[in-house]
């Protein structure tokens, strides 16, 4: 299911041009050469050799792609991809019958080259399949061959304008294939977000180059659109061009559906297991949200728990800050206390020094005050006693002497 990019499109025919796709003939040829013994240990046939061979044989057609299929000690098998349908019969008259030699042996290879025949249901396998089947009613839609299963479809082809690239849409689903007849029904179980559950199959699927693939159910309400789609797809493959021009193509898988995956039973299978898989789902998310309301309880008992824990801490902290100031005001209290009564006992003594100093100059006052009246005293007396010496020297001396 790779992407291959196309530089001819003229085999091409309209599929929906509304979606740029159309679908290619399958241009395809098996070649197998026929290998000698080898008679010489150790001795090998290069496959690489072989294969520039062939394109060389063929030249100037071209391989879009060719590849090993089959390998043995008596043939390689070839499967090798050209533009179109005319490239592959010019293609096998170049090859068919002829033979190669390669460097190093005697003996020449023999090619055979068909054209590759495509594994694709005919009328005759579901016409069989739905006539034997023992468990298929053919009159009612679903059990008769009326649906097509398509694997491989890319997402991006089959996606709304203004979608998601990786998400295809029913709609386009039915817009594509209603040109082959009515549809009834179609279904893509990669948009179930259930049928995963359902299932266990896993419907993204990549394919080379990272593409998403998807597949459908397409069901058509008569067997005349069935049998139109089916001719119609048997040997193509899927092609889109694009706005710049450029054509890129695709193999898909197409077969018809024997699981009655679209008929009324298994819709409504599916329903009722999508009902009770809604219903489990709810119980789930209602689980879930059960779960969450509980986790986030219990978070906001921590939260609460951790902001008491802290608050408690801070209460604490603050505590062991408030004694610690209270204990250094107190220390600073009794400091100052112990220096004011320092000062108070230093002044107590300045003035008691003060007041014995006053006391002293006091007594010294009152000491010189009296030496000084002493003094004038005698010195009155001795004044005195001039004067009456100086008027009575006799008198005084005899004074004196008496």
């Amino acid at each position: 299911m790779a992407f291959k990019r196309l530089y001819d499109t003229a085999e091409a025919v309209d599929l929906c041009p509304e979606f740029s796709l159309y679908l290619k003939p399958i241009s395809r040829i098996t070649v197998s050469v026929a290998l000698p013994h080898l008679k010489t240990p150790g001795k090998s046939i290069s496959n690489w050799e072989v294969m520039e061979r062939l394109k060389a044989m063929v030249h100037p057609e071209q391989f879009s792609s060719l590849r090993i299929s089959k390998s043995s000690m008596d043939y390689l098998r070839f499967e090798g991809e050209v533009e179109n349908r005319s490239a592959v019969k010019r293609s096998l008259a170049k090859l068919e019958g002829k033979s190669i030699k390669l460097s190093g042996f005697t003996d020449v290879l023999k090619i055979r080259a068909v054209e590759h025949k495509t594994d694709f249901p005919t009328r005759h396998d579901w016409d069989s399949f739905f006539r034997d089947a023992k468990d298929m009613n053919e009159t009612v839609p679903g059990e008769r061959p009326d649906t097509i299963h398509l694997e491989g479809l890319p997402c991006k082809w089959f996606s709304m304008k203004d979608g998601a690239p990786d998400r295809p849409s029913e709609e386009v689903l039915r817009t594509v294939f209603q040109r082959f007849g009515k549809i009834r029904n179609v279904d893509i179980p990669m948009l179930d977000p259930y049928r995963e559950e359902m299932t266990g199959k896993n419907f993204n699927t990549f394919s080379f180059g990272g593409h998403l693939n998807f597949e459908g159910f397409v069901q058509y309400q008569d067997h005349t659109g069935f049998v139109r789609a089916m001719d119609s797809l048997r040997g193509m493959k899927l092609m889109f061009k694009g706005d710049d021009g450029k054509a890129v193509a695709c193999s898909i898988k197409v077969t018809f559906d024997t699981t009655k995956h679209l008929s009324d039973s298994s819709l409504k299978k599916r329903q009722q297991e999508r009902l009770k898989l809604q219903e489990l789902e709810k119980q789930r998310e209602e689980q879930k949200r059960r779960e969450k309301e509980e986790e986030e309880r219990r978070r906001e008992e921590e939260r609460k728990q951790r902001e008491q824990e802290e608050e408690e801490k801070e209460r604490r902290r603050e505590e062991k800050v408030r004694k610690r100031e209270q204990k250094l005001k107190e220390k600073e209290e009794k400091k100052t206390q112990k220096k004011l009564k320092k000062q108070q006992e230093e002044e107590q003594k300045k003035l008691q020094l003060k007041i014995s100093t006053e006391e002293r100059k006091l007594l010294l006052a009152q000491r010189n005050l009296e030496s000084i009246r002493l003094i004038a005293e005698l010195l009155s007396r001795a004044k005195v006693h001039f004067l009456l010496y100086q008027i009575s020297p006799g008198t005084m001396k005899c004074g004196i002497q008496s």
